[in-house]
């Protein structure tokens, strides 16, 4: 048996067996995958085609990107504008609309905005030009965030007082459980985050069994390793249990990376944050120590930015993120809003679910037919 035929058997039976375990179901079971890295996945691999009508995927608040409040973007888009300013970034955040304008403008207009592909990259910009502040903007979830303390624990060291973070990193169990709480978005499992969990391990996630009897199973990014993760949560509703499950221990273990967690420790603690479409969640964010304050951007230069009403433009990201509406429920989907002129954070991050839905769900989605 070839190597393509042997995945269509896999798949084949997977498929007849995930129809078998609910045929006496009398409504869609809904699975969250709450990492962006399987949204586009699970897109590329046109799972959604695959797996049995029974089954609704919903996307969570998995894209750092997306989830980043606009007053984060338009303190981002001041200090760019200030000319002892250099901002180091990752590509995707450039696009991302604040509530007048973005990085890209700022940029266009002449800000020394400079894309880096690691926060350490940042150091060495720092170190050519010591008569600069260099900002690092430290946007992402646990799987980025030992980098990024790693890189404040590396000009300590060093005595590069002219680096530092705007920090706006942001912890999974805390918004996974205010989506639960917050009663709007009915979840029956969840696909939890392989990247993610390499960092903080499964042990976090026990919370989902626990407190809301609800199942939960970290998957690898392949389609069979989706699928199969997608296949122990049906098999967890079948049998009315609720416990998370772990598909993918090749990386992942139940207590995480200690090392990893020991530098974000050193480093950061856990602080309020706001979320896009979710608003304020306590100790859902992380916040530098007062140790490492000289490297916080927002302490040592504070901003007064107001905070932008969500929605503006009729964009309904927040809505999409939290699970509530599919993007095609957005009049401005594929409409007004398309990855080269968008206007949320949804369709401009790679990891977005509208830009997942635009790309790879085919015209029917992207006119939201």
């Amino acid at each position: 048996m070839s190597a393509v035929s042997e995945i269509q058997a896999v798949t084949a039976e997977a498929v007849a067996d995930m129809r078998r375990l609910l045929a006496h179901r009398t409504r869609p079971v809904r699975i969250m995958e709450v990492c962006g890295t399987h949204t586009v996945a699970i897109f590329r691999a046109g799972l959604r085609q695959v797996l049995p009508a029974e089954i609704e995927l919903v996307s969570g608040p998995g894209c750092p990107v997306c989830v980043t409040a606009d007053d984060y973007i338009d303190a981002a888009i001041a200090y760019a504008e200030m000319d002892d300013v250099i901002i180091t970034t990752f590509g995707d955040m450039l696009k991302v609309p604040g509530s007048t304008s973005s990085l890209a403008a700022a940029q266009a207009a002449g800000a020394d905005v400079r894309i880096v592909y690691s926060p350490l990259d940042a150091l060495t910009v720092a170190a050519e030009h010591p008569e600069k502040q260099v900002v690092f903007l430290a946007v992402g979830f646990e799987t980025t965030a030992p980098t990024e303390a790693a890189a404040v624990c590396t000009a300590k060291e060093r005595g590069l007082s002219n680096f530092s973070l705007l920090s706006a990193q942001k912890l999974v169990p805390p918004v996974m459980r205010a989506l639960l709480d917050g009663g709007e978005t009915h979840v029956d499992g969840f696909l939890l985050p392989g990247h993610a969990s390499v960092v903080t391990g499964t042990r976090v996630f026990d919370f989902l069994a626990a407190d809301y009897h609800i199942p939960g199973v970290v998957g690898g990014f392949q389609p069979l390793e989706i699928l199969h993760a997608i296949h122990r949560i049906i098999r967890q509703l079948a049998e009315g249990a609720a416990r998370i499950e772990n598909t993918y221990a090749s990386v992942v273990r139940p207590a995480g990376n200690p090392a990893a967690l020991a530098m974000i420790d050193r480093v950061y603690e856990p602080a309020e944050a706001a979320w896009r479409g979710l608003g304020r969640i306590p100790a859902s964010g992380l916040s530098m120590r007062e140790e490492y304050a000289a490297f916080d951007m927002a302490r040592l230069r504070p901003l007064s930015i107001a905070v932008p009403q969500e929605g503006r433009r009729g964009c309904r990201c927040g809505e999409v993120l939290r699970g509530a509406i599919v993007p095609r429920d957005c009049a401005l989907f594929g409409r007004a809003c398309v990855p080269e002129h968008a206007v949320g954070p949804c369709m401009v991050s790679v990891e977005g679910t509208c830009a997942a839905w635009y790309k790879y769900g085919g015209g029917r989605f992207r006119y939201g037919a």
